[in-house]
């Protein structure tokens, strides 16, 4: 069972989530705004939001900006709005996966269980490169030991490098091997996230090489 935190503030929609979420064995927490979502988080761990676009005080952008600061958890985002751009910004804010409405709460009850294994990780072997240490067991990485905050995104795809040091992997690769099969966005959602990887790498984000017409290799000796 997970503790879900639930940001919409449509009473009626809230309620068609947290059902199928309850459904699924997991126990909901319902915030109608996002100022109210932000102080759930601050009251106590969840293990996955899910996060309305459009809500009064804050809107689900500046949440998810925020709840990074706060949490790793993964974060669903819900939209009427269907357009890249905005799903793009979504994820440079640090979500990890997109529905836009309508939506089948079947799918998004799906999606949460697939984020949340994923969130649980596989034991493995500690993993190290330079100033790098990977520790899959806890999901920790840390850069000349200091812990980093990465998103699941940003940690899946470091871990994925990590473990396969020189080995070229496309986007499309990357987008299967990290978001899932049924990953509803471009490509260009792979250059945004390492993007920001190599950002909090520092001088370590340089072992992140990008192949022209290929895709990302890790280096182990850049």
């Amino acid at each position: 069972m997970a503790n879900i935190l639930i940001a919409e503030d449509e009473a009626a929609m809230a309620e068609i989530i947290a059902d199928y979420m309850r459904r699924g064995g997991h126990a909901c927490f319902a915030a109608r705004d996002g100022a109210e979502a932000l102080a759930i988080l601050s009251a106590g761990p969840m293990d996955l939001m899910i996060l309305d676009v459009m809500m009064p005080h804050l809107d689900g952008f500046s949440v998810c900006k925020m709840a990074r600061e706060m949490s790793n958890m993964p974060i669903i985002m819900l939209t009427a709005k269907g357009a890249e751009e905005d799903k793009l910004r979504g994820y440079d804010y640090g979500a990890d996966d997109y529905m836009t409405k309508p939506f089948s709460p079947k799918v998004l009850l799906a999606k949460v269980n697939a984020l949340l294994r994923r969130a649980a990780g596989d034991p493995g072997e500690t993993v190290s490169a330079g100033k790098l240490l990977l520790q899959p067991r806890s999901r920790r990485v840390c850069l000349d030991g200091r812990e980093l905050a990465l998103t699941h995104k940003e940690y899946g795809l470091l871990a994925l490098f990590m473990t396969h040091p020189d080995q070229v992997f496309s986007r499309e690769q990357l987008l299967c091997r990290v978001w899932g099969y049924d990953f509803e966005g471009a490509t260009r959602t792979v250059d945004t996230h390492v993007k920001t990887l190599r950002q909090k790498l520092g001088d370590e984000g340089g072992r992140i090489v990008t192949l022209i017409r290929s895709g990302y290799k890790f280096e182990v000796t850049p």
